[in-house]
């Protein structure tokens, strides 16, 4: 039996995820006042029919109640071994520019309160949430069709059992990624962008990877950042971690971190099942 608490700042994409795992066969309940939780854990555990339940909270809910999200959780039965949370976000600017494009009603405003303030003050009402979460989403960058993908990929397909891991390269000069667990750094490699030939292909493409390979130096590090998982993974899977996100770094995102990527999930997925790739800088461009 599965409940997946999904929560995270208004705009942040907690909607789209619900109906993501809905459409997936998940029994889904939006905005569930948090008392009702336990309630539900027991009815869940005594029915076979709801193998998979999914829920949102939100922070109008954590406003209301005087038990603190933590006891709540807490009082649920055999949490750890059933409960994942998944907390989704974005930053300031993008969450005002989604609320002045739909021009929707942030849950928080009133006459007193500015759409800032309520997006601020939300942030430290779900704060406790965000530090309990199993998986945290960063959708600032993402488009409505790619946070859809992430959770089939890495919440809907993950079995009861299994650690779902994401290999996402990413650029440094556009900042590195909020929801990574591990991040390496891959901008010492020699970089295909001073190579003219090479500079409009991405690490995806056949040139990049077959200059990359040649270079010893690539070959080394993608061993060592291989041992370093394989040596400190064990370890996660052993304290029920669900979920693990590994950024790999160069200075565009374009072709080392990309390369490098693949590289890395190519042979995880040599020992686990639900390993995902994500190109942000590429998805950004497309």
């Amino acid at each position: 039996m599965r409940l997946v608490v999904i929560s995270g700042r208004s705009g942040s994409g907690k909607s789209s995820a619900l109906h993501v795992l809905e459409d997936l066969g998940f029994y889904c309940i939006d905005n569930l006042p948090i008392p009702l939780l336990p309630a539900l854990a027991s009815e869940i555990e005594n029915d076979p029919r709801l193998a998979k339940v999914a829920v949102s909270i939100d922070a109008r809910n954590l406003s209301q109640t005087s038990d603190g999200i933590s006891e709540v959780l807490m009082q649920l039965p055999q949490a750890e071994n059933q409960l994942e949370v998944v907390y989704l976000d974005a930053n300031e600017p993008t969450l005002l520019q989604r609320f002045s494009a739909t021009r929707r009603k942030h849950p928080l405003t009133n006459e007193q309160v500015s759409l800032a303030e309520a997006i601020a003050a939300e942030q430290q009402l779900l704060e406790p949430l965000a530090n309990m979460a199993d998986l945290t989403l960063d959708t600032t960058n993402m488009s409505v069709h790619e946070l859809r993908s992430l959770i089939k990929l890495r919440v809907a397909e993950r079995q009861n059992n299994d650690i779902a891991i994401l290999f996402q390269s990413f650029g440094f000069k556009k900042g590195i990624p909020i929801d990574a667990d591990y991040v390496f750094d891959v901008r010492n490699l020699p970089n295909p962008y001073w190579q003219m030939q090479l500079r409009d292909f991405t690490g995806l493409q056949q040139p990049v990877q077959e200059y990359l390979s040649a270079q010893p130096q690539v070959g080394a590090m993608q061993q060592d950042i291989r041992q370093f998982i394989e040596t400190w993974l064990p370890g996660f899977i052993d304290s029920n971690r669900s979920y693990m996100t590994i950024a790999i770094g160069c200075t565009g995102g374009q072709h080392r971190s990309v390369y490098m990527a693949e590289q890395l999930a190519g042979q995880f997925r040599q020992q686990f099942a639900n390993v995902q790739v994500r190109h942000r800088e590429l998805q950004r461009d497309t």
